[in-house]
C-alpha cells in the first residue's frame, strides 16, 4: 500500500514541502530514497522503538520511503515523525483519511516523545501558503509555529497521544497565539538603561547618532572607560521593532535554533557578541549543514566585536561584502543559501596592547612601532565602512561619584525614532531603504546637498586626513542624520563639522 505525507527542509531562512511517500510491499528490508543524510537514515530505527514503545507493531515486511523532490538533500530529524505515521497508515494502523491534510515534523524519541526541531516558523508559514489545513510538531516548537495565522498547529507530547488524534480517541485544542498581544507587551521589555552611565556625554551622543541612521560604529579607548557598557545599552535606545522584522528575525533564530521554548516571538532587537575566538564561518554562517553565523542572528540588532584587533584578521575580512550588501550567500556544490544579515556593527578596541596609548594620566609602555602594528591588525577596507570613530575617555571622579540624574534611555529613543521618522518619509519611494547608513553612492549625492562652505570644509578634511571616496560618502551620511536629528533639511557645515570629528583613526595623531 502506497501512503504520502508531508514534512519540510529548510533551505536558508524558507521552507519547501517534501513529500514522504512510504510503500510496504513483500520482502524484510527498510530502504529510504531520496538523498538522504546519516541523520535521516537512521530514522527508521528511531521509528521502530518509538512505534514499538507506543503499543503498535512495526511492519516486518520491506517498506521503501522515498522523499520527494528526489534532488534535494534532506537533512536532520524532523522527518522522523511522517516517516513514522506513513509506515503506520500503510500498515492499516490508523485512518488515511486526514493525513494528507497536515504537515509534520518531529525527532523521535526511543520512547515515543517528540523532541523539537529547527525551522519550525519557516516550516509553518510554508505549510499555511501550500494550503495545508495544519502543522503537527514537538509542544516545544508550537508556540512558535502558532504565530503564523490562519493555520492549526497542534502540539503533541508523544507518538501515543498523535495516533489517539488521528484515531479520533482523544481531541486536541491547537495552540493559539495573539502575536500582537505579545509583541506590545514585551517590546519595550531591556534591563539596561543608559541612566546607569556615568558622564560620556559625547559617547553618548555618537551612539545616538549611530542608532538615528543604522551607522556602523568603533570605540576606541583604554581598560575600564565604559565601551563595552556603553555598547550593550545601544539596543535600548534603538525604535523598537516593527511585526515585519520581529517575524524576520524570529524566523532566522527559528533557523538556527535558537529559541527558547517559551518564546513566541522576538520583541527585541538582537544583541550578539561573539568572542573573538570565533571562526569565519561561525560569523557569516555556512558549514556542512549551512547555518545562519552571528551576523545574521544579529539581523535587524546590533552585532557587537569586542576586543576588536584580537579577532583573526581573516575573520574580520569576510564582513566586508555583508556590511555593504546586507545579506551573506552561503554556496556549496549543490545548493546556495542566502540569509539576511542587516544589523549595525559596533566595535571596541583599546588603542594600544597595553591599553593607554594617548591616556591623559597613564604612560603607555609599549615599544616603538608596536601601537602601528596593532592598529593596522584592522585594515583599512574595513576601517572605511565603519562610519564613526569615537575616542573614549575615562571618566573623572567628579563625573562618577555625581548624584545627578543622566538622561534615560527612553528620553534619547524619542528623539531617534523622530529621525527615523523622517527618513521613513524620505525613503517612501525606496522599499529596501529604510535609515541613512543603506543609501547608495548615487543616493548620498541626490539627498546630502550641501553648501559652498560646506563642500570646502569637507574637501580641507580629506586633503588632511587622505579620506577616501567610501570615508567621503560616510560623513556625509553621518551629516545628514546629524541634520535629521536636529530636525534640518539641509546639512549645514556644524553636522559636516561634527561627522568630520567622528573619524578619529583617519587623523596623524593616531599610531603616530
Amino acid at each position: 500500500m502506497l501512503i504520502k505525507t508531508y514534512g519540510s527542509a529548510v533551505i536558508g531562512v524558507d521552507a519547501i514541502t517534501i513529500t514522504i511517500e512510504v510503500s510496504i510491499g513483500s520482502g524484510n528490508k527498510y530502504h529510504i530514497v531520496g538523498l538522504p543524510d546519516n541523520a535521516v537514515k537512521e530514522s527508521l530505527r528511531r521509528i521502530e522503538s518509538a512505534i514499538q514503545s507506543s503499543g503498535l507493531r512495526m511492519p516486518r515486511q520491506k517498506i521503501v520511503v522515498n522523499l520527494s523532490p528526489a534532488d534535494i538533500k534532506k537533512e536532520g530529524t524532523a522527518y522522523d515523525l511522517p516517516i513514522a505515521i506513513g509506515i503506520l497508515a500503510a500498515s492499516g494502523q490508523i485512518p488515511v483519511e486526514v493525513i494528507d491534510q497536515f504537515v509534520m515534523a518531529a525527532e523521535l524519541s526511543l520512547d515515543g516523545g517528540l523532541q523539537p526541531v529547527k525551522g519550525a516558523l519557516p516550516m509553518a508559514i510554508r505549510a499555511r501558503s501550500s494550503g495545508f489545513k495544519g502543522f503537527i510538531l514537538p509542544e516545544g516548537n508550537a508556540r512558535e509555529a502558532a504565530i503564523v495565522e490562519d493555520l492549526l498547529v497542534y502540539g503533541m507530547k508523544n507518538l501515543e497521544g498523535l495516533i489517539a488524534f488521528f484515531n479520533e480517541k482523544e481531541s486536541f485544542k491547537p495552540v493559539a497565539v495573539d502575536i500582537r498581544e505579545q509583541f506590545n507587551s514585551r517590546v519595550n521589555l531591556y534591563e539596561q538603561d543608559f541612566s546607569d552611565v556615568k558622564g560620556q556625554e559625547t559617547i553618548k551622543r555618537a551612539l545616538e547618532i549611530a542608532a538615528a541612521g543604522g551607522h556602523n560604529l568603533i570605540l576606541i579607548g583604554p581598560p575600564g572607560a565604559g565601551k563595552t557598557m556603553l555598547a550593550k545599552r545601544l539596543p535600548t535606545i534603538l525604535p523598537p521593532l516593527n511585526l515585519d522584522e520581529a517575524l524576520e528575525t524570529t524566523k532566522i533564530h527559528s533557523v538556527a535554533g535558537r529559541l527558547y521554548v517559551a518564546d513566541a516571538l522576538i520583541t527585541e532587537r538582537p544583541y550578539r557578541s561573539p568572542h573573538h575566538s570565533i571562526s569565519d564561518v561561525a560569523l557569516v554562517g555556512g558549514g556542512m549543514n549551512p547555518q545562519p553565523g552571528e551576523i545574521s542572528l544579529a539581523h535587524n540588532g546590533v552585532l557587537f566585536l569586542d576586543e576588536l584587533p584580537e579577532f583573526k584578521r581573516s575573520v574580520l575580512e569576510v564582513m566586508r561584502q555583508p556590511l555593504e550588501d546586507r545579506r551573506v550567500t552561503i554556496s556549496r556544490s549543490r545548493l546556495s543559501v542566502e540569509y539576511p544579515s542587516s544589523f549595525m556593527l559596533i566595535a571596541a578596541m583599546n588603542p594600544c596592547p597595553c591599553g593607554f596609548y594617548n591616556h591623559p594620566e597613564k604612560e603607555c609602555s609599549c615599544a616603538p612601532g608596536l601601537v602601528q602594528k596593532y592598529l593596522s591588525k584592522i585594515s583599512g577596507p574595513l576601517l572605511d565602512r565603519i562610519d564613526l570613530h569615537v575616542e573614549v575617555v575615562p571618566v573623572d571622579f567628579n563625573a562618577l561619584s555625581s548624584l545627578k540624574p543622566a538622561e534615560r534611555s527612553a528620553v534619547i529613543r524619542e528623539r531617534v525614532i523622530a529621525a527615523r521618522a523622517i527618513q521613513d518619509e524620505r525613503f517612501a519611494a525606496y522599499p529596501q531603504l529604510h535609515y541613512n547608513a543603506q543609501m547608495s553612492p548615487n543616493m548620498v549625492r541626490k539627498i546630502c546637498d550641501i553648501s559652498d562652505e560646506g563642500r570646502a570644509l569637507i574637501k580641507k578634511a580629506m586633503e588632511k586626513l587622505s579620506l577616501s571616496a567610501r570615508a567621503y560618502d560616510r560623513i556625509l551620511k553621518v551629516a545628514r542624520t546629524i541634520a535629521d536629528l536636529e530636525g534640518h533639511s539641509r546639512i549645514g557645515t556644524t553636522h559636516l563639522a561634527e561627522a568630520i570629528h567622528y573619524r578619529s583613526l583617519d587623523r596623524d595623531n593616531w599610531a603616530g
